[in-house]
């Protein structure tokens, strides 16, 4: 899964906001990341966090928060110094699949998380009638929502963890190059 347990490991910390519907695998997805496991998970009421290092000179500390109704009306308080946004979809969830575009919609159109590069996992592959990545990308019109950031969709399998490598790797290089982008901006805007 690219992690390592060193003491002596400095890295670059990056915030990762892991948000989508309940039972979408957040919280499977995160601890499969972080050990490597299967655990039983229940609904996440409130947030798990999780601090993911990797190889790439930079710890992810992942915000897992729930997506129950009422815990969406304060997912813009998690939004604040978020480098990379990464949205979980139920691939097999199609009643589902309009309200968590909406709920996807919403998130990008707050200013506090502008330009924030997005990567959507696209959860249950493994599971027979999984809507494809492609199939994902269209119904969830991430070319028009994302168009002026970088963005990503991910099939992947919470359970085997199939696509969870990719994933990890593309939520560092997206949050590594969210980071350069925003020191330099920081830099140009400290030297006027």
């Amino acid at each position: 899964m690219g992690l390592i347990n060193s003491k002596n490991f400095k890295a670059k910390l990056a915030q990762i906001l892991m948000l989508g519907l309940d039972s979408a695998g957040k919280s499977t997805l995160l601890y499969k990341l972080k050990f490597n496991d299967v655990f039983q998970t229940l609904p996440t009421i409130g947030f798990n966090v999780e601090m993911i290092e990797t190889r790439e000179n930079i710890a992810l500390t992942v915000w897992d928060v729930g997506g129950q109704h009422q815990m969406r009306t304060v997912w813009n308080n998690y939004l604040e110094n978020t480098d990379c946004l990464v949205y979980v979809v139920d691939s097999t969830d199609k009643q589902r699949l309009e309200e968590s575009k909406r709920e996807l919609e919403l998130i990008l159109k707050n200013d506090r998380i502008k330009n924030v590069p997005v990567v959507v996992l696209a959860n249950k592959q493994d599971l027979p009638g999984a809507l494809s990545p492609e199939e994902i990308t269209r119904r969830l019109n991430m070319k028009k929502h994302c168009h002026d950031r970088n963005w990503y969709v991910q099939p992947c399998c919470a359970i085997t963890g199939e696509g969870l490598s990719e994933s990890l790797w593309k939520v560092t290089s997206f949050a590594k190059s969210y980071m350069k982008s925003k020191h330099e901006v920081f830099t140009i805007f400290k030297q006027a």
